[in-house]
């Protein structure tokens, strides 16, 4: 029987051990192993491994002998409750292994859980698992994660609590990191948040997203956005000091700039716009970029950019002579005077 992505995530939380078996694939090998993984620890429990109720089954290991999936199948452990087999990474070589396998299932026996990477509707293992009475197929796609997913997600980590500006950055930042990051920051999220019984904000995800690796040129460009201009030879110097290149320096500045951009020119509002960027941006550095955009407007955003690449043409350019630090810083303090008036 094939599961349709609205039942899958149901069944994954609660499946069935009187079912013969369950094939997961997709093109994603994260997401599948973590469906995988859902299942097989709903289906036996958390001491399930431990217990020897688990049974893993390589494809490599299953080709060369055939017969250990129906001996896994049958076998009887030390210890009682259900038992899982499972094979790993499939294809439709083994579709006349396992359907001799699951032919032979009887209630009781282990149930049988397949993997597979992106198999076509035309697949021999796909086809056996859709027509079985009692086996389920359920493809993953590369989809966000539906609202209900991530409050499962969030529920897993142990936290609740969740306001509507932390779960709305939450969306935002499982549509751009993922599967596997996304639930390690929960998991890092619920540590955060351990003994606080205060609702999660935009300010805890902040803290516990992944950070970007262009932090250290921030400082630089909100003091260029906000007008201060005498801060921007200090803060050069210190960039200077520490090797930023003023070729790097000047293509964070265009994206931040860029990014304002955006946002004052979306039709529903520089707030919208700013909801929209990917990578998401979170907590104050989201209210910072927000201000900066209303108070700069797309005009004169507009005019910053071309000044920018202006300069990020000068740079390049062979007949270049002037130090190229100080160029940008020259371009950085325009911008700044610019923004102040």
């Amino acid at each position: 029987m094939k599961l349709s992505p609205r039942d899958a995530p149901g069944y994954f939380a609660r499946p069935d051990p009187r079912h013969t078996g369950l094939l997961i694939y997709g093109s994603d090998g994260m997401r599948v192993a973590l469906k995988r993984q859902e299942v097989i620890a709903a289906l036996i429990g958390p001491q399930g491994e431990d217990e020897m109720r688990l049974a893993r089954i390589p494809a490599a290991e299953l080709r060369k002998d055939p017969a250990m999936l129906l001996d896994a199948i049958k076998a009887q452990g030390f210890f009682p409750g259900p038992r899982v087999v499972f094979v790993e990474d499939a294809g439709d070589a083994l579709a006349p292994v396992i359907t001799d396998a699951l032919s032979e299932w009887a209630e009781g026996d282990a149930q049988v859980t397949v993997t597979a990477g992106q198999l076509k509707a035309t697949s021999k293992l796909r086809k056996l698992f859709e027509g079985h009475k009692n086996a389920y197929a359920a493809g993953i796609y590369d989809d966000p994660p539906s609202r209900a997913e991530i409050e499962a997600t969030l529920a897993k980590a142990g936290l609740t609590g969740v306001g509507n500006d932390a779960m709305t950055d939450l969306t935002a930042l499982s549509r751009d990191l993922d599967p596997g990051d996304f639930r390690q920051t929960m998991e890092k999220l619920a540590l955060y948040k351990l003994n606080d019984e205060t609702p999660v904000t935009s300010d805890d995800i902040a803290a516990c997203a992944p950070s970007s690796t262009e932090a250290a040129l921030d400082d630089v460009l909100n003091i260029v956005a906000e007008a201060r201009s005498g801060e921007i030879g200090p803060v050069m110097k210190k960039l200077k000091a520490q090797g930023v290149q003023p070729v790097s320096l000047c293509i964070g500045a265009t994206r931040h700039f860029r990014a304002l951009y955006t946002a004052a020119s979306d039709p529903g509002g520089a707030a919208q716009g700013i909801a929209r960027m990917r990578p998401p941006i979170f907590g104050p550095r989201r209210d910072r970029m927000l201000r900066q955009a209303q108070k700069w407007g797309a005009v004169r955003l507009e005019q910053a950019l071309t000044l920018l690449t202006d300069t990020d043409l000068q740079l390049r350019s062979a007949g270049q002579h002037a130090p190229a630090m100080a160029l940008v810083e020259r371009t950085l303090i325009r911008l700044a005077m610019m923004a102040g008036r």
